[in-house]
C-alpha cells in the first residue's frame, strides 16, 4: 500500500430489521393477500390467540341473541319502544321497520352481556395479533410468556382507554344518528308529508349514517392497533388514526365491508341452522354450532390482522414526518426487549 492511501472504510454491519417496514401503498385485496402471507409463514401465534381468545368471545356473541332469558326479552321490549318510537315520527309500520328495530335491539342487548368478554379476551386478542405481525415485519419470533409478562403490563391501561373511547365514538355515532333520524322524519311530518314519502328522506338519513358508521369503525380499529405499537392512547390515537387514514379511507372502507358481510353471513348461517329449530327433532344441526363459532372467530382474526397490516401500508404512506421517532420508541422498545430476552 503506497503512502498517503488510507485503508478502505471497514464493511457496514447488516442491517437489523427494522419493525416498520416500508410497504407501499395496498388496495383491500392486496391487503387481504399480505395478511394470507403473514398467516402462511408463522400460523401457530394466530391459531393460540384464534382458540384461546378468539373462540369464546365468538361464542358469547353468538349464543347472546340465541338463548332465551332476560336478554330476548329485554331485546323484544327496547324493538318495541324503538318501533313505536319510529311510527310516532311519521314512519308507516312496515315489516322492515320491525325487523330493523329488532335487529339493532338485539345488537345493543348483545354488546351490553358480552361487554366482559369485549373488554378482556377481545382486547387482549387485538393486542396480541398486532403484535404478532409487527414481529412477523421484524423478522422477530412471538414468545407468548414473553408477550403476557412484559408487553401487555405496558400497553394494558393505554389499550383500555382506547377502547373506552372508541366505545364512547361509536355510541355518540349512534345517537346523532337516531336524533337526526328523528329529527328529519318529524320535519317532513309537521310539513304533512305522508309516511309514504317520509321513508324516502328516512332512508337517505340511514344511509349517510351507514358512510359515518363505517368510517367511525376503521378509525376506531386503527386506533386500537396504534394504542398497541405507539405511546399514544385515549383521543389522542383516534386523531392519529384520523391523519394515518388519509388517502387510504377506499382501502379501509372495503376491509370494513368484507368483514362485515363475512360477520354477518356467519351469524345468519348460525340464525338459520342452530338457533331455529323447526324441522324434525333439530339435533343433526347442534353439531354446527362449533364450527360456526370457529368461521366467526377466524373472520376476526382475519379482520384484525388485516387492520394490523393497513396500519403499516397507511403509516409507509403517510406524509406526516414530525414526531414519527418519539411515536414509535415504545413499539421499538418490545421488540428490542423481546431479542434481549430470546
Amino acid at each position: 500500500m503506497g503512502r498517503g492511501t488510507s485503508p478502505p472504510p471497514p464493511a457496514p454491519p447488516p442491517p437489523h430489521p427494522h419493525p416498520h417496514p416500508e410497504l407501499p401503498p395496498m388496495n383491500a385485496l392486496e391487503i387481504l393477500r399480505e395478511t394470507v402471507r403473514i398467516l402462511r409463514a408463522d400460523p401457530s401465534p394466530f391459531m393460540s390467540i384464534l382458540a384461546l381468545l378468539l373462540c369464546p368471545v365468538s361464542a358469547a356473541l353468538l349464543l347472546s341473541n340465541a338463548l332465551p332469558g332476560a336478554a330476548a326479552s329485554a331485546a323484544r321490549a327496547l324493538a318495541r319502544r324503538l318501533a313505536l318510537l319510529a311510527v310516532s315520527s311519521g314512519l308507516p309500520p312496515a315489516h322492515l321497520l320491525r325487523q330493523l328495530s329488532l335487529h339493532l335491539a338485539g345488537s345493543l342487548v348483545s354488546a351490553a352481556v358480552c361487554f366482559p368478554f369485549l373488554l378482556t379476551l377481545l382486547l387482549l386478542a387485538r393486542a396480541a395479533i398486532a403484535y404478532s405481525v409487527a414481529c412477523s415485519y421484524a423478522a422477530k419470533h412471538v414468545v407468548p410468556s414473553q408477550f403476557l409478562s412484559s408487553v401487555v403490563p405496558r400497553i394494558w391501561r393505554r389499550l383500555l382507554y382506547t377502547y373506552l373511547c372508541v366505545c364512547v365514538a361509536v355510541s355518540a355515532c349512534l345517537a346523532l344518528f337516531l336524533a337526526l333520524l328523528l329529527l328529519v322524519c318529524n320535519l317532513f311530518a309537521v310539513m304533512l308529508y305522508p309516511p309514504e314519502i317520509i321513508v324516502y328522506p328516512a332512508l337517505l338519513t340511514v344511509l349517510a349514517f351507514s358512510m359515518a358508521y363505517a368510517h367511525t369503525i376503521i378509525i376506531c380499529n386503527l386506533a386500537t392497533v396504534i394504542s398497541v405499537l405507539e405511546e399514544v392512547s385515549g383521543p389522542q390515537a383516534v386523531l392519529r388514526s384520523v391523519r394515518l387514514i388519509k388517502g387510504q379511507t377506499q382501502a379501509g372502507l372495503l376491509i370494513f365491508l368484507g368483514s362485515t358481510i363475512g360477520l354477518a353471513f356467519v351469524e345468519g348461517l348460525f340464525e338459520h341452522r342452530v338457533k331455529t329449530l323447526s324441522y324434525g327433532d333439530g339435533s343433526s344441526r347442534l353439531w354446527e354450532g362449533p364450527l360456526l363459532v370457529l368461521m366467526y372467530s377466524f373472520v376476526m382474526l382475519v379482520d384484525s390482522m388485516m387492520s394490523a397490516v393497513f396500519y403499516f401500508t397507511c403509516r409507509s404512506s403517510s406524509i406526516e414526518l414530525l414526531g414519527e421517532n418519539d411515536t414509535v420508541a415504545d413499539e421499538e422498545a418490545i421488540l428490542i426487549e423481546l431479542e434481549e430476552n430470546k
